[in-house]
């Protein structure tokens, strides 16, 4: 047993230092995979994947673990709820049809909520909203190559060819979130299809791509600056010309479009309550929301506790992030003093690097 495990460490050993010279020896350059088509790999290529398996060079930041663990939000029912002085005593008001969260302040009543205003709710009208714990990345290389993340909301095998279907053959199934390379692009009845391992390849609709882009005329050289990307849903901040972190985000959908152009920021607060649209079928209401910066308007880039489907459309125009990906960004923008606010001109870009429906355009 002793002669196996020492065979073991020596085979290990060798291994990791193969592994750390083919790094060495290779840098990150996914050309070498251009001709990449679901057929056999060229040696460069198959050398590069291999070197490569994960994106380098990427910090997931932590988690914004007091936000979190103090926020208690409760979603009311679509069509509006009563309000009550305690638990099943008189209604003293109501709340209105619509998109609502409430902050729960006392759940310890059976069957009851007490809310931020003091008042009681029904639990069978209220749905407990368990936030988002994902967190996007600081980037210690530059972003000199792109990268991705997986959306699909599912365990799901990849395809052995672009266009293919999926296949168990070679093994390789996505999760959720999941940051993978993307080493060769292929087109085909006008969608991109991504290969992120030995041919192995997706489809653009469950991965969002991070990239570098040219900073925006207007923005100074020495600029922090925000790039929103709405064909990706994607966000990069910038020092100058290097991005320094990168996330997944949810902007407006097609009824509420996230407008394009250069902006700044005018207005940021640790917290803010949004509503809009009384009386009307897209009504809502959200109390409490975390790590606001107002660019556009009334538009914001802030925290989301409400929905955990970042990388997918899902807003009335805001830039949704994840809770800690709000934080990371607001104290970058404020310098790290989280208990700031007001203007600080930070401008963000908002484009599109590509079309809905028209995915072999752009980039």
């Amino acid at each position: 047993m002793r002669l196996i495990r020492l065979v073991f460490s020596v085979c290990f050993a060798l291994m990791t230092f193969s592994v750390a010279m083919a790094q060495d020896d290779l840098t990150f350059d996914p050309t070498v995979c251009d001709d990449a088509d679901g057929g056999e790999l060229t040696t460069a290529c198959a050398a590069m994947i291999a070197a490569f398996p994960t994106p380098p060079n990427l910090e997931q930041i932590g988690q914004d673990r007091y936000t979190l663990s103090t926020y208690n939000f409760w979603r009311v029912a679509r069509d509006g709820a009563p309000k009550y002085d305690s638990p099943n005593g008189n209604v003293i008001g109501s709340i209105p049809p619509g998109f609502n969260f409430v902050r729960g302040i006392d759940a310890s009543v059976d069957g009851w909520l007490q809310t931020s205003d003091g008042s009681w709710l029904s639990t069978t009208v209220a749905t407990y909203a368990s936030p988002s714990y994902f967190t996007g990345f600081e980037l210690t290389d530059g972003l000199d190559h792109q990268f991705g993340v997986i959306l699909d909301l599912s365990r799901i095998y990849v395809s052995l060819f672009p266009g293919g279907p999926r296949s168990q053959a070679n093994g390789r199934f996505i999760n959720r979130y999941e940051m993978v390379n993307i080493f060769a692009t292929a087109i085909v009845d006008g969608w991109r299809w991504y290969m992120i391992g030995p041919n192995q390849w997706i489809e653009q609709r469950f991965i969002s791509k991070v990239f570098k882009i040219a900073r925006p005329e207007g923005v100074a050289s020495d600029a922090k600056w925000v790039a929103v990307d709405l064909y990706e849903q994607t966000l990069v901040a910038y020092e100058g010309d290097t991005p320094v972190f990168a996330t997944i985000i949810s902007t407006g959908l097609p009824t509420h479009e996230t407008n394009e152009g250069l902006f700044s920021i005018w207005e940021s607060l640790p917290r803010d309550a949004m509503s809009g649209a009384a009386g009307a079928p897209d009504a809502y209401a959200v109390e409490s929301v975390p790590w606001v910066m107002y660019f556009d308007g009334g538009i914001s880039l802030h925290g989301t506790y409400w929905h955990d489907l970042f990388g997918y459309r899902q807003s009335h125009g805001c830039v949704n992030l994840s809770v800690s990906d709000a934080r990371w960004v607001y104290e970058w923008v404020h310098d790290d003093d989280i208990n700031a606010m007001g203007a600080v001109d930070i401008p963000v870009f908002v484009h599109s690097s590509g079309e809905y429906g028209v995915t072999a355009t752009g980039i």
